[in-house]
């Protein structure tokens, strides 16, 4: 099923949207900042890793990146069931209704 060029742009303005609420959001900045806390201690070894810092870094980015997806995965739920609602109780006009309501709008402009 192909959507149009309009509703294509409409889901990918909302999900840039989304993202930017997310960069912004404070629980998840909190998570950013250990997880770049971690990252600049295992930086700071100068050149000998220890394993406990990387596995400490490496935790932190994945619960982060997790966060952010489990997030935007849950707004996209929420986005589709409020379109879904929408669309079950003001449904779109068929394209004969359409047609027939633009007939009888110039019919009554014309007379």
């Amino acid at each position: 099923m192909v959507f149009p060029s309009w509703f294509q742009q409409a889901i990918q303005r909302r999900l840039d949207h989304v993202a930017a609420q997310l960069e912004r959001d404070p629980e998840l900045n909190m998570y950013r900042k250990e997880e770049s806390r971690a990252n600049q201690a295992m930086v700071d070894c100068s050149g000998n890793m220890p394993h406990p810092v990387f596995l400490e870094w490496e935790d932190k980015a994945h619960l982060t990146r997790a966060m952010e997806n489990e997030r935007m995965y849950l707004q996209g739920m929420r986005d589709g069931a409020q379109l879904v609602m929408a669309l079950l109780t003001d449904p779109l006009p068929a394209d004969e209704s359409l047609s027939t309501s633009k007939k009888s709008a110039s019919c009554k402009s014309e007379g």
